[in-house]
């Protein structure tokens, strides 16, 4: 017991402290996409995964928690009408042979719709002081495998590899290089270069849950996006990595009697991000003889998003989850995500 109290000390404690952080940037990251989520159910609690075991989707939170897939194969789909017309894209496919005896594998895929965009350079020659350079399309796209296993019947172990590869275009950028002429002068160069905007990093992801014993507590760890540094032209930088600690439990283990079969998964994840302050997410799931779910969370330190909302339905293996997530001046941004089990 005294274990378990010191575990949510562990977990509470930079969650107080996040709550009262200024969101200001602290470090620099890029490949921002992976930051994004899409999954419904966990977009609708906030994003608090990482104790939860969430199946194929686990791929995209804590790789851990695809270990009990409870079922051959699953898989799921999602789609996230994301800020400014940006569509973000995910699919993930769990596969557990022999009872999950040898573990579960899984594969992940996340893909951002940017669309169009007019490009336009510097031209002082022209009245308008630019020029038209025509419509370019920017891509992003991670590719994953992934693995869980559980190592005794309370501790799971899961990790993934991304290939991950995003392509911003081509710029026109000067040279800025010391140059000798023929009588042994230097000068500096800045005639203008093409350069491609395009890098294929691999990133990892590792995590690991913990039941307690104490009815159906668990606590789970993350850390995501860990990457080498990277860079365009000059300017390096790395990949967005995360580190949570989560805890969650289902409070209505505390009524042993109830009138109908009913579960309500409260849970909580504080999150150190490489260029944010930390912050504290706490996300509830309601469930209603395991068909209705209805869900709500919290995110702190966010500038335009706060509180979530979502709702899901399960019926025949099949679930349908759906989130809505109020964006400030971005209005909102809604996901959806259809899931079905074997």
């Amino acid at each position: 017991m005294k274990r378990a109290l010191i575990g949510i000390l562990s977990v509470l404690l930079p969650a107080v402290s996040a709550l009262h952080a200024e969101n200001d940037k602290l470090a620099q990251a890029g490949f921002h996409f992976l930051s994004v989520v899409s999954d419904a159910r966990a977009s609708g609690m906030a994003e608090a995964m990482t104790s939860l075991e969430t199946g194929s989707s686990a791929l995209f939170f804590n790789p851990a928690g695809m270990a009990s897939l409870g079922c051959l194969l699953e898989a799921s789909a999602s789609t996230n009408e994301w800020i400014a017309d940006i569509r973000h894209n995910t699919l993930s496919l769990a596969v557990s042979p022999a009872g999950g005896r040898w573990g579960v594998l899984g594969f992940s895929v996340q893909h951002v719709d940017y669309g169009d965009f007019l490009g336009t350079r510097v031209d002082k020659s022209s009245e308008l002081g630019y020029r038209d350079t025509g419509k370019f399309r920017l891509s992003a796209l991670a590719v994953g495998v992934g693995y869980a296993k559980y190592l005794t019947d309370r501790f799971s172990v899961g990790g993934q590899v991304r290939w991950v590869h995003q392509d911003l275009g081509e710029s026109i950028v000067p040279r800025f290089a010391v140059v000798s002429d023929s009588l042994g002068q230097t000068r500096l160069d800045t005639t203008e270069q093409k350069a491609v905007n395009e890098l294929k990093p691999f990133s990892f992801d590792f995590g690991t849950q913990f039941k307690t014993g104490i009815k159906s507590l668990v606590f789970g760890m993350s850390v995501r996006n860990f990457s080498k540094e990277i860079k365009y032209v000059e300017e390096g930088f790395q990949l967005p990595l995360l580190f949570t600690l989560g805890i969650s439990m289902d409070v209505m283990d505390f009524w042993e009697q109830q009138p109908f079969r009913q579960s309500l998964i409260v849970s909580v994840d504080a999150c150190h991000h490489r260029d944010h302050p930390e912050q504290i997410k706490v996300g509830a799931d309601y469930r209603i003889m395991n068909m209705l779910s209805l869900r709500l969370g919290y995110i702190s330190s966010s500038d335009e998003s706060g509180l979530t909302f979502g709702l899901g339905m399960t019926r025949y293996g099949f679930t349908f989850d759906y989130a809505y997530t109020p964006y400030g001046v971005f209005d909102r941004v809604q996901r959806m995500t259809a899931r079905i089990r074997f």
